[in-house]
Protein backbone atom coordinates (compact mmCIF):
# COMPACT_ATOMS: atom_id res chain seq x y z
CA UNK A 1 0.00 0.00 0.00
CA UNK A 2 1.27 3.45 -1.04
CA UNK A 3 0.72 6.65 1.17
CA UNK A 4 -2.14 7.44 -0.95
CA UNK A 5 -3.68 4.62 -0.09
CA UNK A 6 -2.57 5.04 3.52
CA UNK A 7 -4.27 8.73 3.31
CA UNK A 8 -7.47 7.88 1.68
CA UNK A 9 -8.15 4.65 4.57
CA UNK A 10 -7.74 7.08 7.05
CA UNK A 11 -9.34 10.50 5.82
CA UNK A 12 -12.33 8.54 4.86
CA UNK A 13 -14.26 7.09 8.16
CA UNK A 14 -13.15 10.74 9.45
CA UNK A 15 -15.17 11.97 6.41
CA UNK A 16 -17.94 9.37 7.42
CA UNK A 17 -17.71 10.36 11.02
CA UNK A 18 -18.23 13.84 10.37
CA UNK A 19 -21.52 13.56 7.95
CA UNK A 20 -23.06 11.71 10.33
CA UNK A 21 -22.93 14.42 13.23
CA UNK A 22 -25.02 17.47 11.86
CA UNK A 23 -23.17 20.12 14.04
CA UNK A 24 -20.06 19.31 11.96
CA UNK A 25 -21.96 19.72 8.46
CA UNK A 26 -23.32 22.71 9.87
CA UNK A 27 -20.13 24.27 10.91
CA UNK A 28 -18.43 23.03 7.76
CA UNK A 29 -21.21 25.13 5.36
CA UNK A 30 -20.69 28.04 8.00
CA UNK A 31 -17.17 28.64 7.64
CA UNK A 32 -17.43 28.28 3.87
CA UNK A 33 -16.17 31.63 2.67
CA UNK A 34 -18.63 34.70 2.62
CA UNK A 35 -21.68 31.97 4.03
CA UNK A 36 -21.62 33.99 7.54
CA UNK A 37 -21.64 37.21 5.98
CA UNK A 38 -24.35 36.66 3.88
CA UNK A 39 -26.20 35.33 7.10
CA UNK A 40 -25.60 38.31 9.12
CA UNK A 41 -26.51 41.22 6.26
CA UNK A 42 -30.19 39.22 5.76
CA UNK A 43 -30.51 39.08 9.21
CA UNK A 44 -32.78 42.26 9.63
CA UNK A 45 -35.53 40.52 7.42
CA UNK A 46 -35.74 42.60 4.62
CA UNK A 47 -35.17 41.02 1.11
CA UNK A 48 -32.20 42.19 -1.21
CA UNK A 49 -31.51 41.50 -4.53
CA UNK A 50 -27.92 39.87 -5.74
CA UNK A 51 -26.71 43.44 -6.55
CA UNK A 52 -27.50 44.96 -3.21
CA UNK A 53 -26.33 41.86 -1.22
CA UNK A 54 -23.27 41.99 -3.37
CA UNK A 55 -22.81 45.44 -2.16
CA UNK A 56 -23.29 45.12 1.94
CA UNK A 57 -21.05 41.69 1.74
CA UNK A 58 -18.54 44.70 0.47
CA UNK A 59 -18.79 43.29 -3.08
CA UNK A 60 -17.75 39.59 -2.17
CA UNK A 61 -17.21 38.16 -5.93
CA UNK A 62 -19.95 37.52 -7.79
CA UNK A 63 -19.32 33.91 -8.25
CA UNK A 64 -18.67 33.48 -4.65
CA UNK A 65 -22.25 35.09 -3.42
CA UNK A 66 -23.43 33.22 -6.63
CA UNK A 67 -22.26 29.68 -5.28
CA UNK A 68 -23.32 30.84 -1.23
CA UNK A 69 -26.22 31.55 -2.28
CA UNK A 70 -26.82 28.59 -4.00
CA UNK A 71 -25.95 26.23 -1.20
CA UNK A 72 -27.83 28.21 1.35
CA UNK A 73 -30.75 27.63 -0.53
CA UNK A 74 -30.01 24.15 -1.37
CA UNK A 75 -30.00 24.18 2.84
CA UNK A 76 -33.19 25.58 3.11
CA UNK A 77 -31.76 28.70 5.31
CA UNK A 78 -32.14 31.00 2.09
CA UNK A 79 -35.16 31.77 -0.43
CA UNK A 80 -35.19 33.95 -3.76
CA UNK A 81 -38.45 35.72 -2.79
CA UNK A 82 -40.02 38.44 -5.75
CA UNK A 83 -38.48 41.06 -4.42
CA UNK A 84 -34.88 39.73 -3.13
CA UNK A 85 -33.13 36.84 -1.27
CA UNK A 86 -34.40 36.48 2.49
CA UNK A 87 -33.98 34.07 5.17
CA UNK A 88 -36.12 31.59 5.66
CA UNK A 89 -37.60 30.52 8.94
CA UNK A 90 -34.73 28.10 9.55
CA UNK A 91 -32.48 30.78 8.57
CA UNK A 92 -34.22 33.24 10.76
CA UNK A 93 -33.57 30.54 13.64
CA UNK A 94 -29.78 30.26 12.86
CA UNK A 95 -29.27 33.77 12.85
CA UNK A 96 -30.86 34.04 15.99
CA UNK A 97 -29.01 31.29 17.58
CA UNK A 98 -25.61 33.28 16.18
CA UNK A 99 -26.42 36.52 17.85
CA UNK A 100 -25.53 35.02 21.69
CA UNK A 101 -22.29 34.21 19.61
CA UNK A 102 -21.93 37.77 18.36
CA UNK A 103 -22.39 39.16 21.72
CA UNK A 104 -19.58 37.32 22.88
CA UNK A 105 -17.30 37.94 20.50
CA UNK A 106 -17.58 41.69 21.08
CA UNK A 107 -17.01 41.14 25.19
CA UNK A 108 -14.01 38.55 23.50
CA UNK A 109 -12.72 41.67 21.26
CA UNK A 110 -13.95 44.44 23.82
Amino acid sequence: MDNNEEDASVSQPAVAAAARRPIMRLLEQLGRKGTLRILWELRDGAPQSFRALRTSTDDMSPSVLNDRLKELRAAGIVELSGTGYVLTEAGGELVKRLTPLNQWANRWIG
